[in-house]
């Protein structure tokens, strides 16, 4: 036989697991867990099981089943927990929204709507964009290829609330745009363009990142031109917060940057530069900002009448003594007083409800489903075989868990308000859609990351000089 003969082989996925059935069995639960909690609410309120009961089951069901055969069919391999958990806080925040939603105070505001509905076809339309993601991006190694279009649409999407006209100013910050009559947040998106764009640049540059000129204190200080990139990007986010007067997106741009920073070099020095530098900023700008002054004044003394004075609401005062009324276990889905603190009560401060109704217990579960998130993303970054993969993977996870401390953090009173949402549980179209797509790409990279390598071909040549023995 000669040896230029050539023998082709299928790739196959052989011995490796696809748990497709176990995502599939958690989700169940994940339908089945929101649709207890509908059924509790209505009890609660009323003492019957609440009339949509049904349709809303079949919908959230009919989700995450179009959902789960996308994934199934397109990413084979993704990660099993992943789908789950974000189909269940996106079911319980709707739960908790239709509960505000049946308050008789809430709904004697002039401007009062039902928001539960429009949040539903928000979820629908964020798990159109999920299948969209995974269905149209079938390599995330492909975005690297618009690395710096990246960064052009990142900074378009973030002036585009400055612009006359179309820039909305919203209780003092301007980050909302209007378009005919939706009104949408492109922070939200920006935040995952923009870490295409950090990954695809630090992929190029961490080894010139990771040089270090001299030893101080036990830290390796980056060379005096590599920090050029860190000062763009901390500039980028007080010009943010200045112009914007928008304080959670500016940290969530810059910790995100600082994370895949200290990733891509293993450098300990980026993240004491990084803290430095978000406190110098952050004070910098308080100091002569009034919103932002206004905000460090109220979590500095919520309580105090002066302060709800200058702010013109009790928000922050509330918040803190729904936490507390909650106790260890909460007063019971629909049986708080959540409503008090009125028009936000559904997105800013949507984990005051959970604080009061479901206690320290719930709050703790609903976190650790949000660090599970998390965990798995950072998971998917430690198996992607490719280094903007690992870097995109984990940009997506800290920008989502930096989302969360941010805004669980300003709930809480642990930091100034931010007046970002809670990724899926929250009234807010731009959040749900924007992290459902999040979810699709840790989705895609998980499922490159865990596709078995093909299987090596055979070698007829080899097996021509096999030596028969008699």
């Amino acid at each position: 036989m000669s040896s230029s003969t050539t023998h082709t082989s299928t790739i196959g996925a052989i011995g490796a697991p696809s748990r497709r059935n176990t995502e599939l069995a958690l989700l169940v639960f994940a339908v089945v867990i929101p649709l207890f909690a509908y059924m509790n609410v209505g009890l609660a309120i009323s003492g019957e099981l609440p009339p949509g009961m049904l349709g809303y089951g079949l919908g959230l069901g009919l989700l995450a089943g179009v959902a789960h055969l996308v994934v199934r069919k397109f990413a084979p391999y993704a990660d099993p927990l992943l789908l789950p958990l974000a189909t269940l806080l996106n079911g319980l925040g709707l739960v908790v929204i239709w509960r505000l939603d049946q308050s008789e105070k809430l709904q004697q505001r002039p401007t009062f709507s039902e928001a539960a509905p429009n949040q539903l076809l928000y979820s629908a339309v964020g798990i159109a964009l999920f299948v969209g993601v995974l269905l149209l991006l079938k390599d995330h190694r492909v975005l690297q290829r618009y690395t710096y279009i990246s960064m052009v649409l990142a900074i378009v999407l973030l002036l585009l609330p400055l612009v006359p006209g179309l820039g909305m100013n919203v209780f003092g910050a301007k980050i909302w745009i209007r378009i005919g009559g939706f009104s949408i947040q492109p922070g939200e998106f920006a935040k995952i363009v923009i870490a295409v764009f950090f990954a695809g640049y630090l992929m190029v540059k961490r080894d010139a990142l990771a040089l270090a000129s001299r030893r101080f204190m036990g830290l390796y200080l980056p060379r005096g031109r590599d920090l050029g990139p860190i000062l763009v990007v901390w500039a980028m986010s007080i010009l943010i917060l200045v112009f914007e007067t928008d304080l959670g997106t500016s940290l969530l741009f810059f910790g995100m940057f600082v994370v895949m920073l200290y990733v891509a070099t293993e450098r300990t020095s980026w993240i004491v530069f990084g803290l430095l530098m978000s406190a110098v900023g952050a004070v910098g700008v308080a100091s002569f900002e009034p919103h932002v002054q206004v905000r460090v004044d109220a979590w500095l003394d919520p309580f105090s009448k002066a302060v709800i004075a200058e702010t013109g609401t009790d928000q922050i005062a509330q918040s803190l003594m729904a936490f507390g009324s909650g106790g260890v276990l909460g007063s019971g889905l629909g049986q708080g007083h959540s409503d008090l603190i009125g028009f936000a009560a559904n997105s800013d401060f949507i984990l005051a409800t959970y604080g009061e109704e479901l206690g320290l217990a719930g709050i703790m579960a609903v976190l650790l489903i949000y660090g599970l998130i998390v965990e798995r993303g950072v998971r998917t970054a430690l198996a992607a075989r490719d280094p903007f993969g690992k870097l995109l993977a984990v940009g997506l996870s800290g920008a989502f868990a930096i989302q969360v401390f941010v805004v669980a953090g300003g709930v809480m009173g642990l930091i100034p308000l931010t007046g970002m949402t809670m990724p899926f549980i929250a009234y807010g179209g731009s959040s749900v859609i924007a992290n459902w797509a999040l979810i699709g790409i840790l989705l895609r990279i998980s499922d490159t990351a865990r596709r078995p390598a093909p299987s090596p071909a055979p070698n007829p040549d080899a097996e021509m000089t096999q030596v028969v023995r008699p």
